[in-house]
């Protein structure tokens, strides 16, 4: 697990079983430096902290993960873009599944299996 700082978060939504943030990929994100020079490009293990970080704080669960499933990147998220981050909670089988998107526009998507069970006490 890398120490990543969160993006800003412009909005969040949230349903039962879900939520969605809304993100601002600024342009002068530490992330972004070297990687690369020609085009700098958000880090695929970086999108998938925020994804771990986000989820399990909201669903109550301590950042201890088991396995990644079915993990893809579509797309290259680029400086100074907005995108969504939703996390969906399966609680019977421990998972987060989330995607990166903006409108029809998929960035990336996977399924995270946690050790543990969530602490309710803790979840938003």
């Amino acid at each position: 697990m890398i120490k990543s700082k969160l993006p800003t978060i412009i909005s969040c939504s949230k349903e039962q079983d879900s939520v969605t943030w809304r993100l601002d990929i600024a342009a002068d994100l530490d992330y972004f430096n070297g990687h690369f020079p020609e085009q700098p490009v958000l880090p695929g293990v970086t999108q998938l902290d925020w994804a771990i970080k986000l989820g399990c704080e909201h669903f109550g669960y301590p950042i201890d993960v088991a396995t990644l499933e079915v993990l893809k990147f579509q797309q290259l998220m680029l400086p100074g873009t907005q995108v969504d981050l939703n996390v969906s909670h399966n609680a019977a089988k421990a998972k987060l599944t989330f995607a990166y998107s903006d409108g029809e526009k998929r960035f990336a998507s996977g399924r995270i299996a946690l050790n543990g069970a969530p602490n309710t006490a803790d979840a938003n």
